[in-house]
């Protein structure tokens, strides 16, 4: 391993490996691509740059999300959103970023760029605090978005809710959206559309900030997002697609179960509570490394969650049954 790939934070998908023939280590919709979606990433001209104020496109967003044009943020992709919030942060004094006890790398990443301190608890000081709901890599609710609805959010303090998997929930119900007006709100279509490849986001301002969402985008380097993401955020709010999502949530609800199955079948002890299209089990082996390798040999990678602060924990993201029967063959072997 290079010494560039070692400072780089563990991440699912491709590796030096290249595309694993059944990937189960992101939660990307295995339903998708999503045609529209595709098609209109493939139609993208890119001989030309985006317009640098996204005029169109946030407009476009603003009117999907019912908010002000004012609020929103485009961002290349949500991690680098969140490098820019924590900078953010910092600016406005911020000396701590809270974030969730078992969360995605790049909140911590940030802070440590900044030189912030960190801490799990949700009602600790002010600052920058993070939470994800659906969590990753868990698939639960998230203590920090319950605390923030009972008790508000507290002052001085940058509140941010990743919704990345918001749009594959299949139990359970999100923040209202009262709520979330309070908020900073993170999207990433791309996982929901099965388009993880193209890197875009964007982000809703808590009502009243628009003084810091102009400040976010004052700290951004000119053309965020390419004529790629452009197309494929101004599929994202097609009524056609999001019929399209909707439709295949059922087809997700129905693969987890029989995905769940299987991971019992084996023996793994499954963490219950998840509400995604992806949740974590634990296979009773002395060695994971050696098993993740094993299996990535055979084309199928899991994503260790031992840098979400769970040794000896796989997270699995919902496939449809072809790759589970591969994942049973590699298991258990052919037969059985």
């Amino acid at each position: 391993m290079s010494v560039f790939s070692a400072a780089l934070p563990p991440h699912g998908g491709p590796d030096a490996a290249g595309v694993p023939l059944h990937d189960f280590s992101t939660n990307s919709n295995a339903c998708g691509p999503c045609p529209e979606a595709l098609s209109a990433v493939q139609q993208a001209d890119a001989t030309c740059y985006p317009d640098p104020a996204y005029t169109t496109l946030r407009a476009q967003l603003a009117a999907f999300h019912r908010v002000a044009v004012a609020r929103i943020v485009l961002a290349g992709s949500a991690s680098e959103f969140i490098h820019r919030i924590t900078a953010l942060a910092l600016r406005r004094d911020a000396r701590s970023v809270a974030v969730p006890a078992h969360g995605y790398g790049d909140y911590t990443q940030a802070a440590r760029a900044w030189g912030l301190d960190m801490h799990t608890a949700p009602e600790a000081a002010p600052g920058l605090h993070w939470a994800c709901e659906p969590s990753s890599p868990l698939g639960r609710a998230d203590a920090a978005l319950a605390a923030w609805m009972r008790t508000g959010v507290p002052v001085q303090t940058l509140c941010v809710l990743d919704c990345a998997y918001n749009p594959l929930r299949l139990e359970g119900l999100g923040a209202p959206p009262g709520h979330l007006d309070t908020l900073w709100q993170l999207w990433t279509p791309n996982k929901a559309l099965g388009l993880t490849g193209v890197r875009a986001a964007y982000a809703i301002a808590p009502r009243g900030a628009e003084a810091d969402a102009a400040a976010l985008a004052a700290l951004a380097p000119s053309w965020p997002v390419g004529a790629h993401g452009v197309a494929l955020l101004q599929a994202w709010v097609q009524p056609r697609v999001q019929h399209w999502l909707a439709e295949c949530l059922p087809v997700l609800r129905g693969w987890k179960a029989r995905q769940l199955a299987l991971c019992y079948a084996f023996g793994w002890e499954v963490l219950p509570g998840s509400q995604a299209n992806y949740f974590c089990a634990r296979p009773p082996v002395a060695d994971l490394p050696a098993l993740l390798h094993q299996l990535r040999a055979q084309g199928i990678k899991l994503r260790d969650c031992a840098s979400f602060g769970l040794p000896g924990v796989v997270r699995l993201g919902v496939l449809a049954p072809e790759a589970q029967e591969a994942l049973r063959a590699a298991v258990h072997g052919p037969g059985r």
